[in-house]
């Protein structure tokens, strides 16, 4: 069951309690201020990771937070409103697996509804090698660990989007 979309109260242009109506012109409803006419768009999380290939082998982080806490996934998370998907894939693995990567190339995009909060996540992956730091377990990871290709713990992934980045890793 799909949690509901948490929608704005209040409009950030002038303070105004927001309506729900479909704008002029639109074809869905919207949370749009009748002081100003502002329309709040909602828009999908976005999150960006790195597979980085270590030693014959791929960094997984056992994920220390909900949603999925216990399982594991190339390290990832959701992008600030100030930084490059990039930028925040390469922050997000400092923060979980304790190494600096340098971007390769990208792997691909997925997108999906989830459950948690109501709305879609867009995952955007890319392939990455290590150029600093020291695989360790960051505060939201429980583990880190390599992976050979052929020992990938696909029962204990954590998302579609971790079982997807992996898939288009082992087939380049």
């Amino acid at each position: 069951m799909m949690a509901p979309i948490l929608k704005p109260l209040f409009c950030q242009q002038c303070g105004a309690a927001l309506e729900a109506r479909v704008p002029k012109g639109d074809h869905r409803e919207r949370q749009v201020c009748p002081k100003c006419g502002h329309i709040h768009y909602l828009g999908p999380k976005i999150a960006a990771g790195t597979v980085v290939e270590m030693d014959k082998g791929v960094v997984l982080i056992q994920r220390n937070v909900d949603p999925r806490k216990g399982f594991w996934s190339f390290p990832c998370g959701f992008v600030e409103v100030d930084e490059t998907v990039e930028a925040a894939a390469i922050r997000e693995t400092r923060e979980e697996a304790g190494i600096d990567v340098e971007i390769l190339s990208h792997l691909g995009t997925y997108s999906y509804p989830q459950s948690w909060h109501g709305g879609t996540v867009i995952v955007v992956a890319f392939h990455a090698r290590a150029i600093g730091g020291r695989l360790a377990a960051g505060d939201d990871a429980i583990d880190v660990k390599l992976a050979e290709r052929n020992k990938i713990p696909w029962e204990e992934l954590a998302f579609l989007s971790t079982h997807s980045a992996l898939k288009a890793w082992l087939g380049r």
